[in-house]
């Protein structure tokens, strides 16, 4: 599994834009996500843009002017992007919409991302992943959500500045700001919330038209007892050890790391905004060791040439 960032998708622009043609004269962004990356080669080479739409019926963005538009005389050559092609069905449409207008311009189609096979349907592209491809842009709406775990707190909605496991909390839980709302049923959402909240977060749910089959709750009584019990990221791993899911998404690096390592399974952890498998939570592990060593070492280290000043001092 890969997973990619707006911040992976800027880079890759970026780095790869001197493949790009800098004759076009305009660029048009296949709606929506193939919008991201023609807004960023437009702005990188200056150019004109459009969406597909706008572009067929004859209007193109009209630079520094939001929701303006100009006619597109003295445009010949045209930049078709999507943000990636995977078996193509985005892009065999956009083929198929433009080809009345083939006579009049001349067509280059890009992707930054694509598949092996996908890559034959464009003329320029940056990256190819033949692996499940997952995306922070589309992440809350891809298929892959019904066979994931979510966690709830810092992922659908802000996390609680306060948890007095009374009357407080009670009000967070109604009025809890949200965050990420899934358009896709969710297979299993899985918290530390206590399970005495059950009908509050249930409430909350549907209010906010979030679907999903499983929800997992932390049987305990009391706040306290869960905070003595603290094995937060081992429930969470266990429970997707012991399942179907393909994925997790967890708000909490640290919860992330032990999730991956107990299911053997990749984590996608939005604190980092990373992709954690249990190879990667590892390496982590060992960074940290070896860095609190260097960080040891240095104190010694001064310690001892502190004394040695002493020394020469007397």
């Amino acid at each position: 599994m890969q997973y990619r960032t707006l911040a992976d998708l800027s880079n890759l622009v970026r780095t790869n834009i001197y493949i790009v043609p800098h004759d076009i004269d305009l660029v048009v962004g296949i709606p929506r996500s193939g919008m991201l990356p023609a807004n960023m080669i437009a702005l990188f080479l200056n150019k004109k843009m459009s969406d597909i739409d706008s572009f067929c019926e004859g209007r193109i963005m009209s630079t520094g002017k939001r929701s303006q538009y100009i006619a597109d005389t003295d445009i010949k050559r045209v930049l078709i992007v999507d943000d990636s092609v995977n078996q193509g069905n985005s892009i065999k449409a956009a083929k198929d919409k433009l080809t009345v207008l083939n006579d009049k311009f001349e067509f280059v189609y890009l992707a930054p991302i694509v598949s092996s096979c996908g890559k034959e349907l464009v003329d320029i592209y940056f990256e190819i992943i033949d692996d499940r491809r997952i995306f922070e842009w589309n992440l809350f709406h891809h298929p892959i959500i019904g066979r994931s775990c979510l966690d709830i707190d810092g992922i659908l909605n802000k996390d609680p500045e306060i948890d007095d496991d009374g009357n407080i909390y009670k009000q967070f839980l109604h009025d809890a700001t949200p965050m990420f709302l899934p358009t896709v049923e969710i297979e299993t959402l899985i918290t530390c919330r206590l399970e005495k909240y059950r009908n509050d977060t249930e409430s909350w749910l549907k209010r906010h038209n979030i679907r999903y089959k499983n929800l997992v709750m932390l049987d305990l009584p009391s706040r306290e007892e869960r905070i003595k019990w603290g094995r937060y990221g081992e429930f969470k791993g266990e429970y997707y050890k012991n399942n179907n899911q393909v994925l997790f998404i967890e708000s909490n690096k640290k919860q992330a790391q032990i999730i991956a390592n107990i299911s053997n399974k990749p984590v996608i952890c939005l604190e980092c905004n990373s992709l954690i498998s249990p190879e990667t939570s590892v390496k982590l592990k060992e960074n940290s060791k070896s860095l609190i060593k260097k960080m040891i070492n240095l104190i010694l280290h001064g310690k001892i040439f502190l004394s040695l000043l002493l020394i020469i001092g007397k």
